[in-house]
């Protein structure tokens, strides 16, 4: 340890308090203390210190207020050791939390490790440092949201907990599910990665939980499913809110007992798996709905990742395009290009629907029609098709005042009517095929009008 590292124990239970002083102490820290929220925000800086440890119930406001109050870490200290009080805490910032009572022991070393993890420098000069390296490879951000979402990343880490993330299309899900595997101790294994929404209906049982031969039309040879191929290590289910109800059964079987059983198969074999989910719908509604198994969704929902969109990380933005073009170039092959005051105006501007995915390809295609070294804003083509698609309606309009009075029903409305009038009878496969488009384009143009797939009900 360096200079005395400064330490702020909020306790309102005196005897405690006194104890922990000493103990900290005895350690060679420096201790100062205060017996609820108000006595310390009242005496003292919250970010002079370099750590906070605090009791999560005290007179008045709770310990977790102390987080919203200064960018200094804090320890929460809990005698209900629930795993939900816990969690809790740490969804509102909290570093890492101890049950008391702890032994002395444990206690150090939280704390050692909480200053050591977050050594005390100005943050600008943390994030500019060489040291500072975000958990996510390829993953660019230095926003508030973004050094959140790296630091429970980090946290969710270091347990086998199931880690629901939340996030829009083309906002990163599984770079972070990826990150999470990385840093855990499971790194060893390959992650196995599931697309749940790209596998069909009457395949996906079979796909996760493998099948035995002859177990329906077509089942030549016992196969192995994707959740035991995991086992050991961690899967990734992506949109798991597009996963059939059967689907969803077996699944929870899986979190409850540890166990599977293959399509057609009597017996179950025990698997070792961490499961990380993502999804950029609502689950709770979709419980509400009767599309998503209400008990499934409290075993997913133990910690929550939260991506944030685009549009809502401020300068992180113009940061990723920086980051992407020098990239691309390299990939290309070509010269180092760089923005013009007029192409980075537009990028900061744009709202970008389709997030960082959509900014990639704005890029490419920039960086490929580039014909010198500065792109323009035009070869960014931003909302291109927005602007060709209301171009489109209003010639449509134009054709419709014009002509005969008939029902008025554009692509979009075509697509919506046809698919709410014939999922009942047809599957996506079928869907797909009737509207001469991928089963992959299907789904994303059911996540862009706000179509949710028809589930199957239970019997």
């Amino acid at each position: 340890m360096t200079a005395m590292n400064q330490v702020l124990v909020v306790e309102d239970e005196v005897v405690i308090r006194t104890a922990l002083k000493r103990l900290l102490e005895r350690h060679e820290y420096k201790v100062s203390e205060a017996g609820s929220v108000k006595e310390s925000l009242d005496n003292f800086d919250m970010d002079d210190f370099d750590v906070i440890i605090s009791d999560l119930r005290l007179p008045g406001a709770p310990g977790t207020d102390l987080i919203k109050a200064t960018t200094t870490p804090v320890l929460i200290m809990t005698s209900y050791s629930s795993i939900r009080s816990a969690i809790d805490s740490m969804k509102l910032g909290a570093v890492d939390y101890i049950a008391k009572p702890f032994e002395h022991k444990e206690l150090i070393e939280s704390v050692a490790k909480v200053i050591r993890e977050h050594a005390k420098a100005p943050r600008q000069e943390r994030i500019g440092s060489e040291e500072f390296e975000p958990p996510v490879h390829g993953m660019i951000g230095s926003c508030s949201q973004m050094m959140e979402l790296f630091r429970r990343i980090r946290k969710v880490a270091q347990t086998n907990s199931t880690v629901l993330i939340n996030g829009e299309s083309g906002t990163g899900k599984e770079l972070v599910a990826r990150a999470i595997h990385n840093l855990s101790n499971r790194s060893t294994q390959e992650m196995i990665s599931v697309n749940c929404a790209a596998i069909p209906e009457n395949l996906i049982e079979s796909e996760l939980f493998g099948h035995e031969k002859g177990a329906f039309t077509g089942a030549t040879a016992t196969r192995t499913g994707l959740v035991e191929a995991a086992n050991g290590s961690t899967l990734f289910l992506d949109e798991i809110g597009e996963l059939p109800l059967e689907a969803q059964a077996r699944l929870l079987r899986v979190l409850q007992e540890n166990e599977i059983r293959k399509v057609g198969s009597v017996q179950s074999k025990k698997v070792d798996v961490r499961l990380v989910v993502a999804t950029h719908r609502d689950l709770k509604q979709l419980v509400v709905d009767g599309h998503f198994r209400e008990d499934l969704y409290y075993r997913i929902n133990v910690m929550t990742l939260l991506i944030p969109p685009l549009r809502e990380r401020g300068d992180d933005i113009l940061e990723l395009a920086e980051a992407i073009l020098q990239r691309t170039c390299k990939r290309l092959k070509t010269k180092m290009l760089s923005l013009s005051d007029g192409a980075k105006r537009a990028i900061a501007k744009y709202p970008w629907p389709g997030n960082v995915r959509e900014l990639e390809n704005a890029i490419e295609r920039a960086v490929v029609l580039a014909e010198e070294m500065v792109i323009g804003e035009e070869l960014l083509a931003i909302g291109d098709e927005e602007k060709r698609i209301s171009g489109q309606e209003a010639e449509l309009q134009n054709q419709q005042a014009t002509a005969e009075p008939i029902e008025e029903l554009s692509l979009e409305d075509y697509f919506q009517r046809f698919v709410l009038e014939h999922q009942d009878i047809m599957n996506e496969t079928q869907l797909a095929k009737k509207l001469g488009i991928s089963r992959k384009c299907l789904w994303e143009r059911r996540q862009r009008f706000g179509i949710p797939r028809k589930k199957k009900q239970e019997a």
